[in-house]
C-alpha cells in the first residue's frame, strides 16, 4: 500500500455523503480515487456537494471495470442491500479491502460466505456499524467484559426511527423483502449490533414478532424480539418506522449485577446515563478516560461515525489486526436477524447460528397471509 489508502466508492445515494467527508477529514491517511453509479449525474453531484476536485477522481458506471482499472486499496459498497453480496464478493476476489454497509448482505449463507471469504484472502471487512464508533462505547465494552459491573443479567433497546411513506415511495427498493427489509434489518440492524456487542455473549435464540401499523411497505414497520444469550442473559429488541420522523431516537441499555450503562441517541443529541450498583453517576469518570486514550477530537466521531470506521479500517489493514466492527459482527447482525424474522414467520422459538439458510426473500408475502 502507499502512504493513502486508494478508496473507491460504489454507489453515490445519500449515505456516500458520509463517506466522502471522512476520506476528507482523513486525508493524510486516504484518497478517493472513483466513484461508480448507474446513474451519469449522480457522482458528480456528490463530488460538488462535498467540495471534491472532480478532476481527480475517475468515475465509472461498471463496478468491475472500476476495480480491474483502479485496483483500489479499499471499496465501500453503499448500494441497495440486496445488491451488497455480488459487488463485494467480486472486489475482495480482486484484491480490495472492503468497507460494507449494514447489513452485509440479505442472507445468512451469503453473510457467512463473506466473513469466509475475508479469512481464505486475508482482505478486511469494516462494517458500517457506526454504533460501535461512537465515543466511550469501546473503553465501556472493555470494562463490562473484565467484569467492572458485574454480572450481565439483560440488555434492552430500542430504534424508533421514523420514516413517512415519502421516504419509502423515494426509491422503489425501499421497504421490500428483496432489497432493503423493514424496520428490523434497516434501522435496527445497528442497535442490535452494539447491544450484543456491549452484552459480551453471542445469541442462542430468537423469539419475535413483526407487524404493519402504518407504513405502505411490503415489509415490517414494526417488530418485537427477545434473544437469549449464550451465558443466559437475555435481550428484548424494539424497531420501528411507525414513528415520528421528526422525533428519532435509539438507546440501549445493559444492566448488570453492579450497575447500568445507558447511552443512545435522542433528535441527533447524545445520551450517556452510567450508574454503579449503588447509583453513582459515572459519567464524568469514563468521558475523562476516553479523552484521556482517544483525545479531545475523537468525541467529534458521533457527527459523523464513518470518519472512525475509515480511521479503523487503515489501521488494521496496516497491522493485520480486525476492525471494531469486522467481518464476524457482520455476519453475526444478519444471522440474528434472519433467526428474528424466521422465528416471527414460523411462529416460534429459533436457534442461532442458523443451520439452514435464511434469507429476507424467505418473507415474501408474510403479511397478505395475515
Amino acid at each position: 500500500m502507499s502512504d493513502r489508502s486508494r478508496v473507491a466508492i460504489i454507489g453515490c445515494g445519500r449515505v456516500a455523503v458520509k463517506h466522502l467527508k471522512a476520506i476528507k477529514k482523513l486525508k493524510n491517511k486516504s484518497e478517493l480515487v472513483a466513484l461508480v453509479d448507474v446513474s451519469e449525474d449522480a457522482p458528480k453531484k456528490l463530488l460538488e456537494s462535498a467540495g471534491f476536485d472532480t478532476s481527480n477522481v475517475k468515475i465509472f458506471k461498471d463496478y468491475q471495470e472500476m476495480i480491474d482499472t483502479m485496483k483500489p486499496d479499499i471499496v465501500a459498497v453503499t448500494v441497495p442491500s440486496g445488491l451488497h453480496f455480488p459487488i463485494a464478493k467480486y472486489a475482495m476476489e480482486h484484491g480490495c479491502n472492503l468497507l460494507l454497509e449494514k447489513p452485509m448482505t440479505m442472507s445468512s449463507s451469503e453473510s457467512r460466505q463473506m466473513m469466509e471469504l475475508s479469512k481464505s484472502t486475508g482482505k478486511k471487512i469494516a462494517m458500517g456499524h457506526i454504533y460501535r464508533y461512537f465515543p466511550f462505547v469501546r473503553i465501556l465494552r472493555e470494562d463490562i467484559s473484565l467484569g467492572v459491573f458485574g454480572k450481565v443479567t439483560h440488555g434492552t433497546i430500542y430504534a424508533r426511527w421514523g420514516h413517512g411513506d415519502d421516504y419509502y415511495s423515494s426509491a422503489a427498493w425501499r421497504g421490500t423483502w428483496k432489497a432493503d427489509g423493514g424496520a428490523l434489518m434497516n434501522q435496527t440492524i445497528h442497535a442490535i449490533d452494539l447491544l450484543v456487542w456491549l452484552m459480551c455473549s453471542e445469541p442462542v435464540e430468537a423469539t419475535a414478532m413483526i407487524s404493519q401499523r402504518l407504513r405502505n411497505i411490503e415489509a415490517e414497520d414494526l417488530g418485537m424480539a427477545v434473544l437469549r444469550m449464550s451465558d443466559g442473559s437475555l435481550a428484548s429488541v424494539e424497531g420501528t418506522t411507525a414513528t415520528s420522523d421528526k422525533d428519532h431516537e435509539a438507546m440501549f441499555t445493559v444492566f448488570c449485577e453492579n450497575g447500568v450503562i445507558s447511552l443512545g441517541l435522542k433528535k441527533g443529541i447524545p445520551q450517556l446515563h452510567i450508574r454503579d450498583g449503588k447509583g453513582k453517576n459515572l459519567n464524568f469518570r469514563y468521558i475523562k478516560r476516553h479523552i484521556a486514550k482517544y483525545g479531545f477530537g475523537s468525541l467529534l466521531n458521533a457527527v459523523n461515525p464513518h470518519t472512525g470506521i475509515y480511521d479503523d479500517l487503515i489501521d488494521s489493514i496496516a497491522s493485520g489486526s480486525e476492525p471494531v466492527a469486522g467481518a464476524q459482527a457482520g455476519f453475526r447482525s444478519v444471522d440474528t436477524l434472519m433467526g428474528i424474522y424466521r422465528s416471527a414467520r414460523d411462529g416460534h422459538t429459533v436457534r442461532l447460528p442458523l443451520e439452514e439458510d435464511f434469507s429476507s426473500t424467505d418473507m415474501a408475502g408474510y403479511f397478505d397471509k395475515r
